[in-house]
C-alpha cells in the first residue's frame, strides 16, 4: 500500500511534512520557558500527533525523539530581552527600595539630632554648668588630637576652651538667665 500510494521515496516526502506539521501544532500551545521545563511533556504530545497522523497513511511509528529544540534568532533576541529588562526591573527595585531605607534613615537622624539639640538647650537653661562640661569635654578632645601629633604646639587655655577662671562662664551665664546674648525670655 505505502509504494502504490505513497511511492517508494514516502519516507522523504510524507514524514517531514507531518514533523513539521504536528510539531508546530504541539509547540504553539506552549510558552518558550514551559518548551525548556517541560520538554518531556512536550515531547510526548508531539509523539501522539504525529503518531495519529502517520496512521493516516498507514505508517506506524514506533518511537519519536525530539533531540533537538532550537528558536530563531530573532526569538532568542526577544527572550533574552526580556530577561534583560526583568533583571533591570528587579535592580531599579532595589535601588528604590534602598532610597526609600536611606530616607527613612535621614529622616529618622534629622529627629534624633532636633530633639538632642533641644534637649541641650533645656540643660544648658536649667544648669549653666552643663557648659562647662561640654567646654571640658572638648578641651579633652583638642587635647588628645595635640598630643598624638607629631609637631610641637603651644596653645594658651583660651585656644583649649579651658578659660575657667576667666569671665566667659559669667558672661554665659547671664546671657542665658535673660540679661542678653543667646537665649532671651520673652
Amino acid at each position: 500500500w505505502l509504494y502504490r500510494h505513497l511511492g517508494l521515496n514516502y519516507d522523504e516526502r510524507i514524514l517531514p511534512s507531518l514533523m513539521n506539521e504536528c510539531a508546530k501544532a504541539c509547540v504553539a500551545r506552549y510558552n518558550a520557558n514551559e518548551l525548556l521545563t517541560k520538554r518531556d511533556e512536550v515531547s510526548a504530545s508531539i509523539s501522539r500527533e504525529l503518531s495519529a497522523r502517520a496512521r493516516g497513511f498507514n505508517v506506524v511509528l514506533e518511537d519519536v525523539a525530539i533531540t533537538h529544540l532550537s528558536f530563531s534568532p530573532e526569538y532568542a533576541k526577544a527572550v533574552e530581552a526580556k530577561q534583560v529588562a526583568q533583571q533591570d526591573a528587579a535592580r531599579a527595585k532595589y535601588i528604590v527600595l534602598g532610597a526609600i531605607q536611606e530616607k527613612k534613615t535621614i529622616i529618622t537622624k534629622a529627629r534624633g539630632e532636633a530633639e538632642s539639640t533641644e534637649l541641650i538647650g533645656t540643660a544648658v537653661k536649667k544648669n549653666p554648668g552643663f557648659m562647662k562640661l561640654r567646654r571640658i569635654d572638648a578641651a579633652k578632645d583638642i587635647a588628645d588630637i595635640v598630643a598624638g601629633s607629631g609637631n610641637k604646639i603651644y596653645l594658651n587655655a583660651d585656644s583649649l576652651l579651658l578659660n575657667l577662671l576667666g569671665d566667659a562662664d559669667d558672661k554665659f551665664e547671664k546671657s542665658v538667665n535673660g540679661s542678653g546674648g543667646w537665649f532671651k525670655n520673652k
